[in-house]
């Protein structure tokens, strides 16, 4: 436990600087993509404590700690905010209207890059990599390109965090296999030829081919695929007409479809395009899908998860809880499908008043678990580097 005890002492030494972190990448929110200002605060930061921060090609950057040869060890930060408007009245609130770090995106990033900081003070037997990725929270996933990127290159495995507002500051949630879900957005546009709502039996009726869509797509999945998956259809926003007594020619229905099962999630698409198409059939209409991929569900490697629960149980025999499976999705995925590792929930709930939910303005993260996440990720450290000690050279089989 040689890391983990310097970075608690050197956290312990530099706990006000860490906070101020934290507060200023949260007054100053930049959606994604757009995280410029964010970047070269991170690159500062680093610079300062003698590393060499790579920027990527658009923004954020990863930065190598420990010797280079070698497979790395590798830890992930996202940085960007949401397009949601603060409401939490503090004295650090968000100063760009209508953006916020209300999914804790700069309680991640502080994490990274205390941990960072700190470990550029000990001396590291083996590899370390800490990546600030960009835009993690749109469809197009900046996990797709810091791998295109090579942010992977030379990386064994690769451990996240996310902060749970429903978790107590202090505990830790893991999960052994999918943790999110895969989440994939549908847009249905349906036509016809419009009319008079008096003749709906001369014309195609759009709005009532909708309400089919939206009432027997969800149905009709159910009875196509297995349950135990955690697959689901709930659409939230329709469109159609402007006249109560006019049929219109065109209406858009937009949802999500989300599953926990990795082979589900890549049948889905061509199985709801032929549930649309029978659904939509009897009733005259035309339609055009666009399916959206978005990102395939979180799978923790068993290993790596059970790292993370020694990790956890080391620095508090308490402290490591069960977490749920989630529905919402995250682009951490796309790491695991090209090396193992795990994603954790980092509580954050102070313990007093109403439990809050992420995407939230009011969202406000107690800042003690920031702590919590380094020395977590520090004694992870140590554990991953004793058991590829023990194993002579690597946890995973070609490692």
């Amino acid at each position: 436990m040689r890391v983990a005890a310097d970075v608690s002492a050197w956290l312990e030494k530099n706990h006000d600087t860490v906070i101020g972190w934290r507060r200023h990448l949260h007054a100053h929110p930049e959606l994604s993509n757009q995280e410029v200002a964010t970047t070269q605060f991170i690159s500062d930061v680093l610079t300062e404590h003698g590393l060499s921060p790579v920027p990527f090609p658009g923004t954020g950057l990863y930065v190598d700690l420990g010797p280079a040869e070698g497979d790395r060890l590798a830890f992930r930060a996202d940085i960007d905010a949401l397009g949601v408007s603060e409401l939490t009245g503090l004295e650090f609130a968000s100063g760009t209207p209508g953006v916020s770090h209300a999914c804790g995106h700069d309680v991640h990033t502080t994490v990274m890059l205390a941990l960072a900081c700190a470990l550029s003070e000990v001396e590291l037997s083996h590899g370390i990599r800490i990546i600030f990725q960009p835009a993690e929270e749109v469809m197009g996933s900046g996990a797709v390109d810091v791998i295109e990127w090579g942010g992977l290159t030379n990386v064994a495995a690769i451990y996240a965090l996310h902060v749970e507002p429903r978790l107590r500051v202090g505990q830790v949630g893991v999960r052994a296999g999918a943790i999110t879900s895969a989440a994939d957005i549908l847009n249905i546009e349906v036509t016809g030829p419009g009319g008079h709502t008096s003749r709906p039996q001369m014309t195609a009726d759009v709005v009532y081919a909708l309400g089919s869509l939206i009432t027997q797509l969800p149905a009709l999945l159910s009875r196509r695929v297995d349950p135990r998956t955690g697959t689901v259809i709930v659409f939230g926003n329709v469109e159609a007409g402007i006249a109560a007594n006019a049929i219109p020619e065109r209406g858009l229905v937009r949802g999500t479809v989300r599953t926990a099962d990795i082979g589900t999630w890549r049948s889905l698409e061509a199985l709801i395009s032929e549930l649309v198409e029978q659904v939509v059939a009897p009733t005259g209409c035309g339609f055009n899908l666009r399916y959206e991929r978005g990102v395939p569900p979180v799978l923790n490697d068993d290993v790596a998860t059970a790292l993370i629960v020694d990790a956890g149980r080391a620095i508090d025999p308490h402290g490591v809880v069960s977490a749920q499976q989630s529905s919402g999705g995250e682009d951490f995925s796309w790491y695991l499908e090209h090396v193992p590792g795990a994603m954790v929930r980092l509580g954050a709930w102070s313990g007093k008043g109403r439990k809050q939910d992420l995407h939230q303005g009011d969202l406000n993260v107690d800042e003690r678990s920031i702590g919590v996440g380094v020395r977590l990720f520090a004694s992870l450290v140590d554990k991953y580097f004793a058991a590829v000690a023990g194993e002579g050279g690597g946890l995973y089989t070609g490692s």
